[in-house]
């Protein structure tokens, strides 16, 4: 998917951002995952990866 060279590794690798929305929470990289602020991310096959989340975060303390 990426168009340029040299073109990026496969998707379990960093590919470079082509589309940043910060203020929505998300990036597109060029590969065409989807990377939200969570840490979860949207891989063009269809695969979810879910928030990398640690123990005790924000989150945890607040439920």
């Amino acid at each position: 998917m990426c168009t340029h060279r040299p073109s990026c590794p496969a998707t379990d690798a960093r590919a470079h951002v082509v589309a940043a929305h910060p203020e929505q929470g998300w990036n597109l990289l060029c590969d065409g995952t989807l990377v939200f602020d969570d840490t979860g991310e949207l891989r063009p096959d269809g695969l979810v990866v879910a928030p990398h989340r640690l123990p005790g975060g924000p989150l945890a303390m607040a439920a």
